[in-house]
């Protein structure tokens, strides 16, 4: 039996890798492969007579990633990608000269370059810089730029670089407080830590399903809170955001209550057969127990790498940690460490001024053990 709170049985790629990409792409473990091979073999025989059965599935996965986020299942709508969903407040809002939205410095361009395409429009984009190597954001930073004034505030809930995770309770009480929408992009937390986007006062979270979720690229999923229905206009109606969507020959478009309405049109079914099986996989597990675990294994990690001369830029301190573990070494730059590591079977990737590892609920201590050695033996630092 696994000790792991994810069964490695239902990962093959532990046949061939200690993989340690989540934050980039996750594998695809093999109850999703299922799902969407058997809708493929439904899509062949059957054509487009199981749309009952899609029908059915789209409310599952919705109700799944309600659950995941902390939030009803009814304020949920699918989107192909992170962007997307960031797109459906871009376009959404009736922006005027002046508006400011606040972003971190340090944010992964998918939360940068839209809001810079409204500075024509005399939006202001104000970047918060981050209080260290680490990327820290600490509250304080956002409470001196929103005393100022602010239409959006957009931040990632765990930085792509280096990890650090944002009290996203204290800074939507602070955006309740100024009166700001909460924008988040959610994708470096959703599926592996716990989740209550609706209680912490967050607007729109949106999170493409391929890193910590475990599904296949291109079915994502957005909050998009009540409140925040009221001031997002549906920017590109169709046939599906309405709540009349059967009936083809009614031209009074009523649009659909729920999140629903920014759905236009056909969904990513095939997808979403693959999302909704790794949705069930991580509800089995439990988000708590899989948090618990990563967050152990990022300690490991840590102490592993110190022990092997790497430098870890990481800051996990005030609550700060999530699933990433940055670090360099001195022996090697970090394009060709992670190179050279990718060619002993570890998957990571360069990101943030270093190394990025980050480890999900189904990797062992014993991986991390292994992994830390590598970084030693790659370097120099010890001997192979």
């Amino acid at each position: 039996m696994s000790d792991t709170p994810l069964p490695r049985d239902a990962f093959p790629v532990v046949d061939g890798w200690v993989y340690l990409n989540h934050a980039g792409v996750s594998p695809l473990p093999a109850p999703a492969v299922d799902a969407m091979a058997a809708y493929a073999a439904r899509a062949a025989s059957d054509g487009g007579e199981a749309w009952r059965e899609n029908e059915t599935l789209e409310a599952d996965v919705r109700a799944r990633a309600g659950r995941l986020m902390g939030v009803d299942g009814a304020d949920v709508a699918f989107v192909p990608n992170t962007s997307a969903g960031l797109a459906l407040v871009v376009n959404g809002l009736e922006w005027a000269e002046g508006d400011r939205v606040v972003v971190p410095a340090c944010e992964f361009p998918s939360n940068l370059y839209p809001w810079l395409a409204l500075t024509h429009r005399g939006v202001e984009v104000v970047r918060v810089e981050p209080a260290g190597p680490g990327e820290r954001l600490p509250v304080e930073a956002f409470e001196r730029v929103l005393s100022g004034g602010a239409r959006v505030l957009a931040l990632s809930w765990a930085q792509f670089g280096r990890g650090w995770r944002s009290d996203l309770a204290a800074i939507g009480a602070l955006c309740r407080d100024h009166g700001v929408l909460f924008v988040v992009d959610a994708i470096q937390g959703v599926g592996l830590m716990p989740a209550a986007f609706a209680e912490w006062g967050v607007g729109v979270a949106a999170a493409d399903g391929y890193k910590w979720m475990l599904g296949p690229e291109g079915a994502g999923v957005a909050y998009v809170s009540p409140a925040a229905r009221e001031q997002l206009r549906v920017s590109a109606p169709g046939w599906n955001s309405v709540s009349h969507r059967a009936d083809f020959d009614r031209r009074d478009p009523v649009l659909d209550p729920t999140a629903r309405r920014y759905e236009p049109g056909t969904l990513n079914d095939a997808g979403l057969h693959g999302l909704g099986a790794s949705l069930a996989l991580l509800e089995t597990a439990g988000v708590d127990a899989i948090w618990a675990h990563v967050d152990r294994l990022c300690l490991a990690l840590i102490e592993g790498l110190e022990a092997a001369g790497a430098e870890v830029l990481t800051d996990r301190r005030d609550g700060g940690g999530s699933g990433i573990v940055t670090f360099r070494h001195p022996g090697m730059e970090p394009d060709r460490l992670a190179d050279e590591l990718v060619t002993r079977r570890f998957s990571v990737r360069a990101r943030g001024g270093g190394v990025r590892a980050a480890p999900h609920g189904y990797n062992t201590f014993d991986e991390i053990e292994a992994f830390a050695a590598a970084v030693g033996e790659v370097t120099g630092a010890t001997s192979a």
